[in-house]
């Protein structure tokens, strides 16, 4: 049998988006691991993109001796390629095309990769944020990207009409939390490493226990939300939502016990055995479940859906 040529590139642009995660982010690929073949692949080819955009800020393209116009200008390229590819769906960028697949049959389009792509050149200027340009930044970095994916599972099997607004609040306020989460996380890289600081008013090294509770505070309140809508996802990625949602909320229990004063000097992280209980637990479906040191919620136990 002849092999389609465009359908053999694809294959292989998907296999090399999936190389992606697989090196960058065991979490998110653990949570992956709960969808089904398609989804996951889809989900995955998002992933691959948002990585390679984050690391051209973030790592590889400093470390390659590109200064800031550099970066841009190939943040700028790979804006065009992508959006070039979503028209054609086509791509020499293996990545991009991964992705414009995705995206053309999911219906991601402009709407979602600009303000992603425009929060990534935010980060080259560095410097300070207002709570208006960091809602904005949120927005583009993170909460697009819980847009899209909810474009993914609203494709897959079981996806329920309608509850259209609260999907998408759930979707938003996932990405929204992943990102603060991360800005605690990162607090002291971000800014001794990378000149930035996101959280407006607040001096990293003089971070205090009452900022700290401020902000954990916000972050459980946005999961609180992210876990609302999750019941009118379809079952499959409702696991895989919840996986990804009780592995930050576990960091959120770690950070909530580490002392501010070490938050610059210190990454949090969950380890390989708690990963592991949780994705058992979600997979098991046990209503309440008690939870390994560190998985627990202020009563000590975390509730896991079915």
């Amino acid at each position: 049998m002849e092999i389609n040529p465009l359908n053999h590139y694809s294959e292989t642009a998907a296999r090399s988006a999936g190389v992606v995660i697989g090196s960058y982010s065991t979490s998110f690929g653990l949570a992956c691991a709960l969808l089904g073949s398609r989804a996951r692949r889809d989900i995955c080819n998002i992933y691959a993109l948002v990585r390679v955009a984050d690391e051209a800020v973030d790592g590889a393209a400093r470390a390659a001796g590109l200064g800031p116009a550099a970066v841009c200008a190939q943040l700028d390229r790979l804006e065009r390629e992508t959006e070039q590819a979503l028209a054609s769906g086509y791509s020499t960028n293996m990545v991009v095309h991964a992705f414009a697949a995705t995206a053309r049959r999911c219906t991601i389009d402009v709407a979602l990769t600009r303000p992603f792509f425009a929060s990534m050149r935010s980060d080259l200027d560095g410097g300070t944020h207002s709570p208006d340009t960091l809602a904005e930044y949120i927005y583009g970095s993170a909460e697009v990207v819980g847009l899209m994916c909810l474009k993914v599972f609203q494709t897959m099997d079981g996806a329920a009409s309608g509850h259209q607004e609260a999907l998408a609040r759930s979707a938003r306020s996932l990405g929204a939390a992943f990102q603060k989460v991360n800005f605690l996380r990162d607090l002291g890289a971000d800014s001794t490493e990378l000149g930035r600081s996101y959280l407006p008013g607040l001096d990293p090294a003089g971070i205090t226990e009452g900022h700290k509770r401020q902000l954990l505070a916000e972050i459980r309140a946005d999961l609180a939300v992210a876990r609302a809508g999750m019941a009118y996802l379809a079952p499959r990625p409702r696991r895989a939502v919840r996986l990804a949602h009780d592995l930050f909320l576990a960091l959120v229990a770690r950070l909530e016990r580490l002392p501010a004063a070490e938050l610059p000097t210190r990454r949090i992280r969950v380890p390989g055995y708690q990963k592991a209980y949780l994705a058992l637990a979600v997979c098991a479906g046990n209503r309440r479940t008690r939870a390994p040191v560190g998985a627990s919620d202020p009563n000590g136990t975390l509730a896991v859906s079915r």
